[in-house]
């Protein structure tokens, strides 16, 4: 048996705004303070590069991946040595019109190993409360499951916030190869309250596999607030690791060993009957 020990994860919360300097300066801080607490990799949240004031500006402020936005976070993951998951950057597309929500896996060498385009955008209108959010306004949907990442702690699949809501996606991911998935946030605070925890914990006994769910928090403008309590859970469900209500890391051991166990232990895959799902799902016309 090996006597290595298991890998340290960081999942980093923080309180973004439309400054992306003082944003960037805040995710530094995380960052080294992950490495100060010997983590591999720091999890970043949604909207970790800023979180703007209007529509508009969310759209004129993205840059594409080779912009400088991206170029100081390869240079931050080369300075601390440590592998980056960037949660929802705003990646500007050609025509200017929209920008897409990015999910980028930088490694500890400073390459961009892994890019997801988020697929599952949140329109959301309540008529009660006057609350409209449309992701679609101005971000594009992805088209496309990415597979999982190798990397220090397993292999890692990306996703971005609403997409938790949809566990087939989750299965997928699974049955790709994932041993761990990331769910970073901007959930607002009112679904956060009701519905944050039960939905990671739940992706994680379905999927067994680890989660990591780095969020916004706090006051981002008028219009904003986020929830926040990042969190990580093992494949049996129990939340190891959890941010509170403030800006901050909170570090956990990633034991691939547990997944084996849990997966052997409670063999779900081997009774999944996909050979009827096909009849039970709507279609869609």
């Amino acid at each position: 048996m090996s006597n290595m020990p298991n890998p340290l994860v960081a999942v980093c919360q923080m309180t973004s705004t439309s400054n992306k300097d003082k944003n960037f300066e805040a995710v530094s801080h995380l960052v080294a303070e992950a490495k100060r607490r010997n983590a591999c990799i720091a999890f970043l949240p949604e909207a970790c590069d800023y979180l703007a004031d209007n529509k508009a500006d969310a759209v004129s402020m993205a840059e594409p991946l080779d912009g400088i936005t991206i170029k100081r976070y390869k240079e931050l993951a080369l300075k601390e040595d440590m592998w980056l998951s960037l949660g929802g950057v705003h990646e500007a597309l050609p025509d200017k019109g929209k920008t897409q929500n990015s999910h980028i896996i930088i490694n500890n060498k400073g390459e961009v190993v892994s890019t997801y385009r988020k697929i599952h955008l949140f329109d959301m209108e309540n008529k009660d409360t006057g609350v409209r959010l449309m992701e679609s306004d101005y971000v594009q949907k992805g088209g496309e499951i990415v597979t999982p990442v190798s990397s220090p702690i397993g292999r890692i699949g990306l996703s971005i916030c609403y997409d938790m809501r949809f566990p087939e996606l989750s299965i997928c991911l699974r049955n790709m190869g994932a041993q761990i998935l990331t769910f970073p946030s901007a959930f607002t605070y009112q679904t956060g309250a009701a519905h944050w925890e039960v939905l990671l914990r739940a992706r994680a006994i379905e999927s067994q596999c680890y989660v990591i769910a780095a969020a916004q928090v706090g006051t981002h403008n008028k219009k904003r607030v986020s929830w926040g309590h990042s969190m990580i859970i093992d494949p049996w469900g129990t939340i190891i690791a959890q941010c509170m209500e403030k800006q901050g890391v909170a570090v956990a051991e990633i034991d691939l060993d547990i997944i084996d166990k849990v997966r052997r232990n409670m063999p779900n895959e081997q009774h999944r009957r996909t050979d009827l799902y096909p009849a039970i799902l709507p279609l869609k016309h």
